[in-house]
């Protein structure tokens, strides 16, 4: 950090406590201090300053956390500690970090962990349209018809019309399909709006991250370059 210091919200950001528009919406509320002095939008701070949020010290994370993890199902993408089956306590990981989004509890795949929140808000925003892979099994053989319907984009709530997407068939009961955004039960909506029935979901690819072999229940460290193409793809600094 420069003597000139960087700007509260990033400050805020990297210590992994929110994103860099969250970290605004807390210096709005007045629940930040710098030097015990209530900070507001465009405080620069340095190393040598003490911010606090909500009254407690913060710091930022030194080391940057980005994990790929394949979620089994039954696991729920929630930091509550009163919730058992929540992805936190699963993973034991000596940090803090916390999920990018969400998989439903009964879906599998591909989930990214991280302390950073910028990157997390980077990937998390709609409008940023990044793309999310998955293998779909459904109840019923996979039809031409459906398929088209499906990569139309589907009617699942009242105004709700889901974006044009790619499908692909993989086998008579299972698809491919590829996401730009990310509503709740987004997959399983749209297909029981075909009369469809999801029996097994697995989400493989996150932006440039693949799941590839990493087995269920297991993370791993982002490689290098995995890191450099996604960090570039999001425009993160």
């Amino acid at each position: 950090m420069t003597d000139d210091g960087v700007r509260l919200n990033k400050f805020i950001s990297e210590s992994g406590v929110v994103s860099r528009r969250a970290a605004d919406r807390l210096i709005e509320d007045g629940r930040v201090s710098i030097n015990g002095r209530t900070a507001i939008l465009g405080d620069k701070v340095t190393d040598k300053d003490v911010v606090e949020v909500d009254g407690k010290p913060i710091s930022r994370v030194e080391e940057d956390i980005i994990l790929a993890f394949n979620k089994p199902r039954g696991i729920t993408c929630t930091a509550d500690p009163d919730d058992p089956d929540n992805v936190i306590d699963f993973i034991g990981y000596p940090k803090r970090i916390y999920s990018v989004g969400r998989l439903d509890k009964y879906s599998q795949g591909l989930l990214l962990m991280t302390n950073n929140g910028e990157l997390a808000n980077r990937i998390m925003r709609s409008r940023g349209e990044h793309e999310k892979e998955y293998i779909v099994k459904v109840d019923r053989p996979v039809t031409e018809s459906f398929l088209r319907g499906m990569s139309k984009g589907v009617p699942i709530d009242v105004d709700v019309v889901t974006k044009k997407c790619v499908v692909e068939k993989l086998s008579e009961h299972e698809f491919r399909i590829i996401l730009r955004q990310g509503l709740n039960r987004q997959i399983r909506r749209m297909c029981e709006y075909f009369g469809y029935r999801v029996e097994r979901l697995k989400r493989i690819r996150v932006v440039n991250i693949e799941l590839g072999d990493l087995e269920v229940g297991e993370y791993r460290n982002l490689t290098k370059a995995e890191r450099k193409e996604l960090f570039r793809i999001l425009e993160l600094d």
